[in-house]
């Protein structure tokens, strides 16, 4: 690393100004597809920390101050900046995760711009209802903002997660304090400029940057925040779980995954296959939802297999800003000894490697894309999440058999099954423990349909109406007529 290259130094983002953190501590961001230092980013403090929550809680008054239409009118003005800026935040994402250019432009920016305008215009429709309980009063109740919101956002959909987060909250009049993920956070800071720039009020949403440990444990454990709303990996969401309950806060958590991919002996194979490979090697299988299981009937297994292991052989793995691209590195050093040590593991368990599991080149933290087959349900590499390219191909009898090792593991975010036969579809999308179910197709998401799981998957949804419960409280109002 050349440590005499001129940087960009990155503040925090409190109040509406850019401040320098307390500490003075500046971490380097690192390309990962180059491992070349691009950014110094600034490390939040505890104190940091409570200066954005004073800031926030100030802010509620000046952002319910206005009108609810007058709130939709500016995230509208905050949408329409994302779509100007989409070239200059695609590339921050991109060269901040490692993540396909082309990709970022297909999926995490279109959908980040979608979940703004949504939710814009939900600000003026976030009612409550008359309930006639007796005639001598007139009761009704009404929707306010759950108050504080710490937002902890994960490295592997930056922008498009942080917006998942932002938009509903913002809509439903709460204000934020962001915590990016210490090794992306250059797009969440540029949002952050962009909504005061649409005439976000300063202090309704805050950047700040830093380790999950000091900013991330300090949100949660603040007094002063009434929500906390996170998406990563289990151990950490059973932390803030604890971390909350010292002040009750509301805390919704969209944790990890391992998704299984059922294709039966009648599935339409070409379009299958391509879309398993797709569930699995989509942003280097760093997806909650990533198929990473895929079961296949034993009379085409084979030939899953074999076509699998054929589409993983044809990807284009490579510089995330060349647009034929598609498979761009993992995200740092230590997730790529994750990824390897796994299919250390998996062969150690008797797995057969097909194809890939080493690294590829020695710049960059680039992985084959990998294929085990005779895996069996109870080895680690199908019960484990590895959040890396690695696809473990699961031999199944029946439709019995299917659903029991679909569902025979901790966690359950999402499910695919593919099928000709319309019952069996319907029986087993029924009988998958899955937030999300795929019939026929695999991966697709939209802001406007419940996202989330249960068990090691964490609790709660996102998306649609159910994020205006999460950002709001139910109030009773009663009213005596009888004078």
């Amino acid at each position: 690393m050349d440590t005499n290259i001129e940087l960009k130094r990155y503040d925090l983002l409190i109040d509406g100004k850019h401040v320098a953190p307390g500490s003075g501590e500046y971490s380097v961001d690192i390309n990962p597809a180059t491992e070349e230092p691009i950014a110094l980013v600034a490390q939040g403090s505890v104190a940091d920390v409570d200066t954005a929550v004073r800031a926030a809680r100030a802010a509620l008054k000046v952002w319910n101050a206005l009108r609810a239409a007058e709130r939709g009118r500016i995230l509208a003005r905050f949408t329409d900046l994302l779509r100007t800026h989409q070239e200059e935040l695609a590339t921050l994402e991109s060269l901040d995760g490692g993540k396909p250019i082309a990709a970022v432009q297909r999926q995490d920016l279109p959908a980040a711009i979608d979940t703004l305008a949504y939710y814009a215009g939900w600000c003026d429709k976030i009612t409550g209802q008359v309930v006639p309980v007796r005639p001598d009063a007139l009761t009704y109740t009404i929707r306010e903002p759950v108050g504080v919101v710490a937002a902890i956002v994960p490295w592997n959909f930056p922008l498009m997660i942080g917006m998942w987060k932002i938009a509903p909250a913002l809509a439903c009049g709460c204000t934020m304090i962001v915590k990016p993920a210490e090794i992306t956070p250059l797009t969440a800071l540029r949002v952050g400029e962009l909504a005061l720039e649409a005439g976000v009020p300063p202090g309704v949403l805050n950047i700040v940057t830093g380790k999950g440990r000091v900013v991330g444990d300090a949100l949660v454990a603040h007094p002063g925040v009434d929500k906390v709303t996170f998406t990563g990996s289990p151990s950490v969401g059973r932390g803030i779980l604890q971390g909350a309950a010292g002040n009750f806060k509301r805390v919704t958590l969209e944790l990890g995954g391992k998704s299984a991919n059922v294709i039966f002996a009648d599935a339409n194979l070409d379009n299958a296959v391509r879309a398993a490979a797709s569930g699995i090697f989509f942003n280097t299988g760093q997806v909650c939802s990533a198929g990473s299981r895929i079961l296949a009937h034993r009379a085409v297994y084979d030939e899953v297999v074999e076509r699998l292991a054929a589409r993983a052989k044809s990807i284009k793995v490579g510089d995330p800003a060349a647009r034929e691209t598609s498979m761009g590195p993992v995200v740092s050093a230590a997730q790529l000894k994750t990824v390897l040590d796994y299919v250390e593991v998996g062969k150690g368990e008797g797995a057969t490697l097909v194809t890939g599991g080493a690294r590829l080149g020695q710049r960059g933290f680039f992985v084959e894309p990998t294929v085990f087959a005779n895996v069996e349900h109870e080895m680690r590499i199908s019960q484990e999440e590895i959040f890396g390219p690695v696809a473990s191909v699961i031999r199944f009898e029946d439709e019995e058999d299917a659903i029991r090792i679909a569902n025979g593991t901790l966690y359950s975010l999402a499910a695919g099954v593919w099928s000709a036969d319309i019952g069996r579809v319907h029986r087993v999308a029924h009988a998958l423990k899955a937030g999300t179910v795929w019939i026929n197709t695999y991966g697709y998401t939209d802001v406007r349909l419940p996202w989330g799981g249960a068990g090691d998957s964490g609790f709660g949804r996102e998306h649609g109406d159910v994020a205006i419960e999460n950002f709001t409280e139910p109030k009773a109002v009663w009213l005596s007529i009888d004078q």
